[in-house]
């Protein structure tokens, strides 16, 4: 591989301090940047970024690289958390992480690397870049590591920013990972995996959107219409949710049947657990529906818009698979695309759950073709 200039992001994470590493025992000439995506209380317990900055710049020191604290949080703010509020709002469940990968990483964060001169930026990601010399495209893999492969956030990748990317730790598995930061005495070799986004943070969510979005209570409702409680705003709800509902169950003759087996008939039963299945916005009515396998939270299609391909044009129709939200397996299914920015899938199997405002990411074997955000499930 040719020496280059290469922009390391440089989160505080023990994936993004052995990125640096490797690339720097390859010869390369690293510069490592932490970015500050968020200002409004990074001050408080639950946004740990000035911890993360000393841990990042610890690393570097190890490493012996030098690292650029730079800030984008206006540009987060503008182009991540306003449309994050403005999913919210609409009733729908966004994934800021992909919009952060696609607006903030491998935009604002590209520009600036290479406004410092850089050849390549590179991320802590699990995931791989290959050039396919047949297409003369750059594909997107999934990272080595089935537990750990992030492709999905990066779905809305384009040539031009993968031609500019890469993933070292995405060859690796985790604990491959962890062991070469302690080999190397990385300060920061036990650090724990970092969950969910620096503005929530580890807060209770629903206390954090409740700054930002208005709430009108409305009531709750099972799928023959009986009232079980009310609601504190449907934009605090997903589909699927199980936890913080709030309601018993309805003792009514007939609901506790039970299975041969003892066991609460599937779907149903006075001591099934409750599951959030629809969002009725016009009515402000929140429906839930008691048993996983209820029909209502299985969907054997959904349509999506806003696509993104890496390649730079929708795959032709015909059989692939997909996953409609981070951890789960893929699922077989027949695409179907509809111009150049929407698209269909039908499942054989019913796919549960399957929430507006998140991905559906679209993978031929182990190669990611990009996704769109699902717009609505169908049956």
């Amino acid at each position: 591989m040719n020496k280059q200039r290469v922009v390391v992001g440089l989160s505080g994470g023990v994936d993004s301090a052995v990125t640096a590493y490797l690339l720097k025992q390859q010869g390369h000439e690293v510069v490592g940047i932490f970015m500050k995506n968020w200002e409004d209380d990074d001050d408080s317990e639950y946004c740990s970024s000035n911890i993360d900055f000393v841990d990042a710049a610890a690393v570097a020191d190890v490493i012996g690289i030098e690292i650029e604290h730079v800030n984008f949080a206006a540009d987060y703010k503008d182009r991540v958390f306003a449309e994050f509020l403005r999913e919210y709002q609409a009733g729908r469940t966004p994934n800021p992480d992909v919009l952060c990968n696609a607006e903030i990483k491998f935009k604002a964060f590209l520009d600036h690397a290479m406004r410092l001169g850089a050849e390549k930026i590179a991320t802590g990601h699990y995931a791989r870049v290959r050039h396919n010399p047949a297409t003369g495209l750059h594909e997107l893999l999934k990272g080595l590591d089935p537990a750990k492969d992030q492709s999905y956030f990066l779905h809305r990748l384009n040539q031009a920013q993968l031609s500019k990317t890469l993933f070292p730790v995405g060859e690796l598995h985790k604990t491959e990972v962890r062991r070469i930061a302690e080999d190397i005495g990385l300060p920061n070799a036990k650090k724990k995996d970092s969950t969910g986004i620096c503005f929530i943070g580890e807060r209770p969510f629903r206390e954090f959107l409740h700054r930002y979005i208005s709430h009108a209570p409305g009531p709750i409702l099972d799928d023959r219409g009986r009232r079980l409680g009310q609601h504190v705003g449907l934009s605090f709800y997903t589909l699927g949710q199980r936890q913080g509902l709030g309601i018993g169950g309805v003792k009514e003759k007939g609901t506790g049947a039970k299975a041969p087996s003892g066991q609460p008939v599937r779907g149903g039963g006075e001591h099934a657990p409750w599951f959030v299945a629809r969002k009725e916005l016009a009515t402000n009515v929140l429906r839930v529906v008691q048993g996983h396998d209820h029909p209502w939270l299985l969907s054997h299609g959904l349509g999506a818009l806003d696509a993104s391909w890496v390649a730079g044009h929708p795959p032709a129709a015909g059989a692939y698979a997909a996953k409609t939200r981070y951890r789960q397996a893929d699922a077989p299914c027949e695409l179907a695309p509809q111009g150049a920015d929407r698209f269909a899938l039908h499942f054989p199997d019913a796919q549960w759950a399957v929430t507006p405002g998140q991905s559906a990411v679209l993978y031929d074997g182990e190669v990611c073709l990009g996704g769109g955000i699902i717009e609505a499930a169908q049956p």
